[in-house]
């Protein structure tokens, strides 16, 4: 009781408003969510955490507030935030539909198109609770080598993670990044965290975005991640997404290259089996049809 008393005060400091009521959200394991009913009708919702890494809330609102683009993909918007928290608007959750699936395909395709100054972000971010150093690149392969995998390779075989064996045909595939990587593209405003468990299918038939990790970056990277860990209707969001915006010959085959980066964020926070899945993943890069072509 006096946790959510606290939550509600510091909300009404930000907002200027009353909090009439506050509920626990479960799920995630990075921030402790809270719902909150304000006076004038409306829901939010405040994320907080404990000792938050500097600058941690800043990155996330600054990436909302980005990708929030006329036309494009729906995310919340950003009503107050400060060191220790951040409070956005409540996206109601409702039933995933194959038409709600293919009107966020091509709306994604929209905020992509927005595009980038350049690869990654010129501040510190985070993907979950994995930092991601300030960088930019004027290339897509030098980035992705040099600031996402290469970096996240060396934490997990350092952790163990990754055994020498794993990482060798990673390093390969970094090596060989410019021949895997396609045809270049300018860089695209991504999400980059789109796994399934941020995307909310809204009542309204809207799909929201939440919890970004958005940098400059290759479209790609956010429809690999949402096929990494399966999101419900991906196929229709594939084909409208195409439809809309067309991919490039042969970007199927790239799928395993751009879920390089999470299953290694995932090998680092986590363990498991990810560092097996990513040396898996490269060895399919390595033998498949870029490769075979270079």
């Amino acid at each position: 009781m006096a946790r959510m008393a606290g939550i509600a005060a510091k909300a009404e400091a930000l907002l200027d408003a009353s909090v009439v009521a506050t509920t626990p959200v479960a799920g995630g394991d990075t921030n402790t969510a809270t719902r909150l009913r304000l006076t004038d009708g409306r829901s939010a919702v405040m994320k907080t955490r404990p000792n938050p890494p500097a600058g941690f809330y800043a990155f996330e609102a600054d990436g909302l507030r980005w990708l929030s683009v006329p036309g494009g993909a729906a995310v919340p918007e950003v009503l107050g935030v400060s060191e220790d928290c951040i409070i956005v608007t409540w996206a109601e959750p409702g039933k995933a539909t194959q038409d709600s699936a293919e009107a966020f395909g091509r709306a994604l395709a929209v905020t992509h198109a927005a595009g980038a100054e350049s690869f990654g972000h010129t501040g510190d971010g985070w993907i979950g609770l994995a930092p991601l150093p300030a960088g930019t690149a004027d290339t897509w392969p030098e980035f992705y080598a040099t600031r996402r995998v290469l970096p996240y390779l060396k934490v997990a075989v350092d952790r163990g993670a990754v055994t020498p064996e794993q990482a060798r045909p990673i390093e390969d595939v970094a090596a060989s990044i410019t021949d895997l990587a396609g045809p270049a593209e300018p860089p695209a405003r991504i999400h980059g965290d789109l796994w399934s468990g941020n995307v909310v299918w809204g009542t309204d038939d809207t799909v929201h975005l939440i919890d970004p990790a958005a940098q400059g970056g290759h479209r790609e990277t956010d429809l690999a991640m949402l096929a990494l860990f399966g999101v419900q209707h991906l196929q229709r969001i594939l084909d409208a997404y195409d439809e809309a915006a067309p991919l490039a010959d042969g970007w199927q085959d790239r799928v395993a290259l751009h879920q390089l980066h999470p299953l290694l964020v995932h090998a680092a926070l986590f363990g498991g089996g990810y560092g097996a899945r990513a040396a898996m993943a490269a060895e399919q890069l390595l033998s498949g049809p870029a490769a075979a072509a270079s």
